[in-house]
């Protein structure tokens, strides 16, 4: 498969199948996509301390995170360079100030530097030393740390942080400015819920406005009408704040708008959200003034932003400080990470209201996140079924899009689905055959 066969599978509004049942289009993205683009690693609140560090994947490559001994964070491929033995199998840990392979001893400094052999001396003459083995564990190609939240690319040369991120870093400094302190700390380890669907699946979900007040209508809409029943009663518990606008209207959803930004980013929730009718918390506003002035406390919190999509595979909810990591692990396996951060210098409450949603809506005992996992699933089912190739993306597509420029639209459009994939196309092919000092697939 190269380069050509990947770009034939995207259409200005319609994608094959094959983008989300093929297990060698899975492998190419693991080699390609997910190489090329900057990816999701934690947040740096997870590794506080020198030799603190956590253990996760950048597509399907096993990556340590770590604070080191310079307090900067580094991320590091979990392959001891001797045998191949992963250095940690542990979520997260503390190593001190050097890691040590437990099949061999061989140590390394926490950025990958090799520090001690036993019995060195057998390596003198073998030209270790002159090796890639011989200096150590392996960084990956780029790193960087944006408002604490830490991404890689693994990839030596590439996109820069910035050219590849551009406007929509936007959303990452809303969320971190609602804390009167500007900066979120990460709240406990997050939820996991594996689903048996593509990844990609779940990632345009985040910006599918037309499904809510379908799917959800049996856990959503049945709550909004035994409410109904009692009376609405005020105040409204935050449990029926959280849950009730899952059934607003196509026309809200219209109303609210699309931004998308190029390389595949976008978000829901321009004008409005989901979010925006939540009552105040007491102490909130104030301490926000106080830190940034009322003109520039009252800008933040306006801004009330429903998903940002990260291309490829994050979602953030700014109002919410919560971050949703869509982690691939086949073609039709998908592993759910959803956390929530504390701002720092804010109400508790506030916490407290961002853990309610993460339970009631992400986990997985969610009366709401089984619908969605439904309809993933019967997707993933139906699309090997013969007789059509095609699914289609098509909603308020009009003619040729540019999807290198920021644009707003009406938020019911399919529009950010197909930025997606034109970055997925983008990023697939630029380390096939074709690009400078590639050789063919």
């Amino acid at each position: 498969m190269n380069a050509n066969d990947i770009r034939a599978m995207i259409q200005p509004a319609q994608v094959h199948r094959d983008v989300y049942i093929s297990d060698a289009v899975y492998q190419l993205e693991m080699r390609h996509l997910f190489t090329n683009a900057w990816i999701f690693v934690g947040h740096d609140s997870q590794t506080p301390n020198k030799g603190d560090y956590i253990t996760t994947q950048v597509g399907d490559q096993p990556v340590i995170m770590v604070r080191h001994t310079d307090g900067e964070v580094k991320v590091l491929y979990n392959r001891c360079p001797h045998k191949g033995t992963k250095i940690a199998i542990d979520r997260a840990g503390n190593t001190g100030k050097f890691f040590r392979c437990p099949y061999h001893a061989w140590s390394f400094k926490t950025d990958g530097c090799l520090l001690a052999i036993p019995l060195k001396k057998g390596y003198e003459g073998t030209g270790l030393s002159d090796s890639q083995n011989g200096k150590g564990m392996q960084a990956v190609g780029a790193v960087h740390n944006y408002r604490g939240f830490v991404f890689a690319r693994l990839a030596e040369d590439g996109i820069g942080f910035d050219e590849f991120f551009g406007g929509s870093l936007s959303s990452i400094d809303n969320m971190v400015d609602r804390a009167p302190e500007g900066r979120v700390e990460i709240s406990g380890p997050p939820l996991r819920y594996m689903h048996k669907c593509n990844w990609k699946m779940l990632v345009e979900n985040q910006t599918d406005t037309c499904h809510p007040m379908v799917a959800h209508e049996s856990s959503a809409g049945t709550a909004v009408k035994i409410y109904e029943q009692m009376g609405n009663p005020e105040p409204r518990p935050p449990a029926m704040q959280i849950i009730a606008p899952f059934m607003s209207p196509y026309e809200f959803f219209e109303d609210m708008g699309i931004r998308t930004w190029p390389n595949g980013h976008g978000h829901t929730g321009v004008n409005m959200s989901i979010h925006s009718k939540y009552d105040a918390i007491p102490g909130y506003f104030e301490a926000m003034v106080e830190a940034y002035g009322e003109k520039r406390a009252k800008a933040i919190l306006d801004e009330n932003r429903h998903n940002t999509v990260y291309f490829p595979n994050i979602m953030i909810k700014a109002p919410l400080t919560q971050l949703r990591n869509f982690i691939p692990l086949g073609a039709d396996r998908t592993l759910v990470e959803s956390y929530v951060y504390r701002l720092v210098g804010a109400p508790e409450q506030l916490t407290a209201m961002s853990a309610m949603y993460n339970r009631m809506i992400n986990a997985p005992t969610s009366i709401v996140g089984h619908d969605d996992l439904e309809m993933y699933e019967r997707a993933q089912e139906g699309l090997h079924a013969e007789g059509m190739q095609w699914v289609d993306i098509r909603r308020l597509h009009t003619g040729p899009e540019d999807f290198e420029t920021e644009a707003v639209e009406n938020g019911t459009t399919e529009r950010q689905m197909r930025n997606q994939f034109h970055a997925w196309a983008k990023f697939m092919t630029m380390s096939m055959e074709g690009a400078p000092g590639v050789a063919a697939e």
